[in-house]
Order: structure tokens, then C-alpha cells, then sequence
């Protein structure tokens, strides 16, 4: 019998939030079951296993985010939608990197498109780039540009990584500088 209070939404809001703290890798049902004082074996009436809530926290970290960046995102097109997108995205990965390393999973395709989240994270990435008038396979193309560019910069920004004296942020805007570049030169028919 699930315990009085102790719900699926709680349950998975608080690894959530202990991600952040402690770090993705450091999220277990046995960290979880502590913070609220159960057994281990109490949380399986919510969740099927870390598996199971690693893909509740990825499908709660992604929704939050695209929040974010479809606000941002809001009444703007081409290299303004492209920098409030870009900057949301960010902004996001740096502020809650546990829920971040989340969203980074491979996650089950029929989990996917059951997601209002994961709908709502196509349709506003897909509408960036079709106001750039890209179309399959170029979109496709496009978004794993995008993703990579911004994970990677995220990445190693947040690692320490970066070495050099310049400043991250000017690094930054010229790296969305060249994007919306290649964006609006896209090269037309190199299908492969």
C-alpha cells in the first residue's frame, strides 16, 4: 500500500530536485527512499525501478525546458527566436544540471510521442527552423546541429572546460552568430 502523501509526482519532482544537488548519477531509490524516510521497497507502488524513474525525471526536466524556451522563443523569428532559444537552453542547462543530464537519455519512441512534452519540444524546435525555410531532410539535420552545438558548448562550459581568458558569453553569441550563418545558407539538395 503506497504510503500516505507519497505520490509518482512527488516521488519523481523530488530526484528531480536531488539531481541538481547531487548530481544525476548520485539519483537512486535508496537516496530517494531516505529523503523520505521509507524503505526501498515503498517506492516501487509508484515507480517500476530507476530505469522507470530516470524516464519520469527526463520527461519532467524535458517539459520544464521546453517551457522555458517556448517563452522565450514567444512573438520572436530567425536570429532573435534563434538567440532567446539558444539562451533559454542554456540558461536551463546550467541552472538545473542534474535535470538537464536527464533530458540527455535515450528515451523509448513510443514514450516520445505519447509526451505532450516531447510534442511541444518538436513543434517549437521544428518552427525555428522552418522559419528558416528548411524542410526533411535538411530539419533533421538542422536540429542535430543545433542540439550538438548547444550541448556541447553547455558541456564544457559547466565542466570548467574552457581554458582560454575570453569570456564564455562572447564565445556564446558568436557561436549563435555562426549558427543563424549556416542557418540562412543551408546548403539546399546535399541530401545523402
Amino acid at each position: 500500500m503506497p504510503r500516505a502523501g507519497l505520490t509518482t509526482d512527488r516521488l519523481v519532482a523530488a530526484a528531480a530536485d536531488l539531481a541538481d544537488e547531487a548530481g544525476y548519477e548520485n539519483v537512486t531509490l535508496s537516496a530517494l527512499a531516505r529523503r523520505f524516510g521509507v524503505k526501498d521497497a515503498s517506492l516501487y507502488a509508484h515507480v517500476r525501478g530507476l530505469r522507470d524513474l530516470r524516464t519520469r525525471m527526463a520527461l519532467l526536466a524535458g517539459g520544464e525546458m521546453i517551457d522555458r524556451i517556448a517563452a522565450a522563443v514567444a512573438g520572436r523569428t530567425g536570429k532573435e527566436a534563434l538567440a532567446a532559444f539558444a539562451n533559454a537552453y542554456r540558461e536551463y542547462a546550467l541552472t538545473h544540471p542534474g535535470r538537464y543530464t536527464a533530458t540527455q537519455i535515450r528515451l523509448d519512441q513510443s514514450l516520445v510521442s505519447d509526451s505532450p512534452a516531447m510534442r511541444r519540444t518538436a513543434e517549437v524546435t521544428y518552427g525555428l527552423l522552418r522559419a528558416y525555410g528548411l524542410d526533411e531532410p535538411d530539419l533533421t539535420d538542422a536540429v542535430r546541429l543545433l542540439r550538438s552545438t548547444f550541448h556541447g558548448y553547455c558541456a564544457l562550459e559547466s565542466s570548467g572546460a574552457f581554458g582560454a581568458p575570453r569570456d564564455h558569453e562572447a564565445s556564446w553569441n558568436r557561436a549563435i552568430d555562426a549558427l543563424h550563418i549556416a542557418l540562412v545558407n543551408w546548403p539546399r539538395g546535399a541530401a545523402g
